[in-house]
């Protein structure tokens, strides 16, 4: 599924670089930065990571 998001031409550019310098695409960055985001707030990234996360104790969260 495409969605299309907007940067600022600063932003872009810097987002650019990191990804000539990691050797990554936008979309790999971006994959990167959502899944880190994902962890953040302790959502599971997929269905491994949400069986890992119900199968260990003490590690529920209440929001």
């Amino acid at each position: 599924m495409r969605k299309l998001i907007g940067f600022d031409d600063d932003t872009l550019d810097k987002l650019t670089q990191l990804g000539r310098d990691r050797m990554a695409t936008l979309q790999e960055l971006a994959d990167e930065a959502f899944a880190d985001l994902l962890k953040k707030y302790g959502v599971p990234i997929d269905l491994k990571d949400a069986l890992r996360k119900s199968a260990a104790p003490g590690l529920h969260r209440k929001h």
